[in-house]
């Protein structure tokens, strides 16, 4: 009876839905896992690329001098740099037009910006909707597999003369397990998504501050030229 109770000999003697239901789960679970470890790893690196970027800005280094450095060897996973490139990129083109005017220069390049802008929030929230998803409909699967598990337990009870525990039990256990399997998914998944959405609003509402800060200079240097 005991090795009939173990939690391996349960998964296995389990019925081929419940199994199903586990294997998605534990898929899912392994790749909410490398999700995880991902995400952490890559918005950790933007916001150490990030206040390094702005070192470098605020250093009193010129703009153009800059711009020809991260052009020389550019990293397309530092947001602020990509921002800088997209707006000094598209005003100095359109500083160059003659009869340029100076509001549509500043526009154009605040519209260089917000799409650069836009291209980080994509960047930084991949993967999020899965973690979303994971965790939100996990718990139902496993509630699934439960119910199922149950049912099968139950019926099983029409072809025995006297119910006990003992002829019960092992159904029952199978059944939770697909849900604790569920909520093993889950509960991850959530803290993750919630952690990663609060990371990435603080790095978009950095990268908008440096962007409204950037369109300030830019907008002294173009009413300052003759």
């Amino acid at each position: 009876m005991p090795d009939k109770m173990s939690i391996w000999s349960l998964v296995v003697n389990a019925s081929l839905v419940v199994q199903l239901v586990m294997v998605i789960l534990l898929l899912a679970s392994v790749i909410s896992w490398v999700m995880i470890f991902q995400r952490h790893f890559i918005l950790r690196q933007a916001q150490r690329k990030l206040r390094s970027f702005e070192d470098r800005f605020w250093s009193g280094v010129d703009l153009s001098q800059l711009f020809r450095e991260v052009n020389a060897d550019p990293d397309s996973e530092n947001g602020a740099e990509n921002i800088f490139r997209a707006g000094l990129k598209e005003f100095s083109r359109l500083s160059q037009q003659s009869g340029a005017d100076r509001d549509a220069i500043m526009e154009g390049a605040q519209r260089s910006m917000r799409v650069a802008l836009a291209r980080e929030e994509e960047k930084l929230e991949q993967h999020l909707p899965f973690l979303a998803t994971v965790g939100s409909t996990s718990p139902y699967i496993g509630l699934f597999g439960t119910v199922w598990g149950i049912m099968n337990s139950f019926r099983g009870l029409a072809n025995v003369h006297q119910a006990t525990l003992a002829s019960v039990a092992p159904g029952i256990s199978e059944a939770l397990i697909a849900t604790a399997i569920g909520l093993f998914a889950a509960i991850p998944a959530v803290i993750a998504y919630n952690r990663f959405s609060a990371k990435t609003e603080t790095l978009m509402n950095s990268y908008e501050t440096f962007a409204d800060e950037f369109s300030s200079v830019l907008h002294r240097r173009v009413h300052t030229s003759s």
